[in-house]
Order: C-alpha cells, then sequence, then structure tokens
C-alpha cells in the first residue's frame, strides 16, 4: 500500500503551474483577437468575414449545447431503479 508521501505528483497538482496555464491561455486568446485584426479573410459569406465571428459562434454552439444536453437529460432521465427486477 503507498502512503500519502509517495505518491507521484504531477505538474498541474501544483496550484502556480495551474495559474501559469490558465494567464497563458488568457494570453494566446488575446493573441488570437489581435492577430484577427490584420488578417485578411478570403470567406464565402460576407458575416464570416467579421471580426471574431468564428470565436463567437463557436462559444454560442457550446453554450446552446450544454442548454440542450441539460434538456435532454431531464427528457431520458430514468429512475434511479430502472434496471433493478
Amino acid at each position: 500500500m503507498q502512503t500519502h508521501s509517495r505518491e507521484k505528483r504531477y505538474w498541474l497538482d501544483e496550484p502556480g503551474n495551474v495559474t501559469k496555464l490558465y494567464h497563458a491561455l488568457w494570453v494566446v486568446g488575446i493573441l488570437l483577437l489581435v492577430g484577427d485584426f490584420f488578417l485578411h479573410k478570403h470567406e464565402d459569406f460576407v458575416f464570416a468575414g467579421w471580426y471574431s465571428f468564428y470565436g463567437v459562434f463557436g462559444f454560442i454552439a457550446c453554450v446552446a449545447l450544454v442548454v440542450s444536453a441539460k434538456g435532454l437529460r431531464k427528457l431520458l432521465m430514468r429512475d434511479e431503479q430502472y434496471y433493478d427486477y
């Protein structure tokens, strides 16, 4: 049996590393938004060329997916004893 002190620790177990990762993701996101100003787009639809269209569309799609999954869960959820005989 392993003791608590001998457990393997991973780099995300340290709160400081989680904070660094969080800040790095913010920096990458901001750089991508700034880069969107300088990118010349060749889109088939006018709205696809709008500033940060794909980021906003992706966020709205993810929120819609979560909300619809919560509703679907209420529709499809079975009683806890459903499979017991």
